[in-house]
Order: structure tokens, then C-alpha cells, then sequence
């Protein structure tokens, strides 16, 4: 089964990106996805700052991109775009970070009217970071995304067949058989 890196991108300690992103990260690794996460929030300011790509705990996250088939990158929206703190992670990976990697993006906000950030503020970053492929994203209210008791995201019944339909897409699109490289002729 493909390999899955969740990124939460939320700066709050009591996040409800993360919780969504986790919630996500259940759903796959109930498929038998591998899933591994990250919170941006937990790593060491100075060298994520500084963009120290050999710092280790910058190595790590550089390391589990490359090991991801698949990345679901969650972020708060704030003045209608992604966070300051994911921004910061996204602009010292390599340049083409994400080639050959499928994107989920998800967002969290107030309100619908910033559900434009994902195709008007994100997308066009994780484009630039090298991957052809970002499924259409998917945003939720804050208020449809909590954490129980035992730290695991929960998903308003609002809000969850949407991202129930999102995570089978993301689903669908790596089991896809692999399509060949731009530019290049199959024969016939």
C-alpha cells in the first residue's frame, strides 16, 4: 500500500487542522495505508526559520516527503490564505519536492467564504513544489472539527461524508495505475 505523510500546518496547540488531518490519517491507515505525521508546530523554530534543510529535525520531515507516495497537507485560513507557519515549511523544501507525489490539501475556517484559499493560495505553491497531482481540496468549518478524549480528530456528521468522499478519492487516485511521464509516446 502507498506510503502517506500528513502535514498539519495549524500554529495553535489545540488545532482543529490537526484534528482534521488526523482524522484523515485514521481513515487511510484503516485502508492499510502506511501513514506517518507531521505537525509544523513541533519543529524547532530557529532552524525552520532559518530554512536549515540539514538541521535533523528538518532532515526528518525532507526525508519523510521523499517516503511519501502521498502527502495531505491541513492548514488553517487565515486572511483568506494558508498559514504563515506552513508557508515557512513549504519554502525550504527542494524545488521539485513533490514531483511524482499525489496532494490532498485540506483547509480549515470560520467561514465558507474562505473555502477559495485552497485553489487560489495553496494550490499553486504545491504546483510549484513539482507534483502534477493535487486533488481537489476540501474545507471544513472549525466548528464541524473536534478531538475526543483520547486526542483523535472527530468530524461533525455535517461535515463528514465530504471528507469521507475526499479521502476515497485520494484513495482511488493512488491505486490508479501509474500514467508515463509527460512528453513521452506509448506504443502501440
Amino acid at each position: 500500500m502507498p506510503n502517506v505523510l500528513t502535514l498539519s500546518g495549524s500554529p495553535s496547540a489545540r488545532s482543529r487542522t490537526a484534528s482534521l488531518v488526523r482524522h484523515v490519517g485514521e481513515l487511510l491507515a484503516d485502508e492499510s495505508h502506511d501513514v506517518r505525521h507531521v505537525a509544523v508546530r513541533d519543529l524547532p523554530p530557529e532552524p525552520l526559520l532559518s530554512a536549515d534543510a540539514a538541521h535533523p529535525a528538518i532532515r526528518e520531515v525532507i526525508d519523510a516527503i521523499a517516503w511519501a507516495d502521498a502527502l495531505v497537507v491541513g492548514t488553517p485560513v487565515y486572511k483568506a490564505a494558508y498559514s504563515g507557519l506552513l508557508k515557512t515549511l513549504l519554502d525550504l523544501l527542494p524545488q521539485f519536492a513533490l514531483a511524482g507525489k499525489t496532494v490532498l490539501p485540506l483547509a480549515t475556517g470560520g467561514s465558507a467564504a474562505h473555502v477559495l484559499a485552497i485553489d487560489y493560495a495553496l494550490r499553486p505553491v504545491l504546483t510549484s513544489l513539482g507534483t502534477d497531482s493535487v486533488l481537489r481540496g476540501w474545507f471544513v468549518l472549525d466548528r464541524h472539527v473536534s478531538t475526543d478524549a483520547e486526542g483523535r480528530g472527530v468530524v461533525a456528521a455535517e461535515a463528514a461524508e465530504g471528507v469521507s468522499e475526499t479521502v476515497d478519492r485520494l484513495i482511488e487516485s493512488l491505486s490508479a495505475p501509474a500514467r508515463p511521464p509527460r512528453g513521452l509516446a506509448t506504443a502501440v
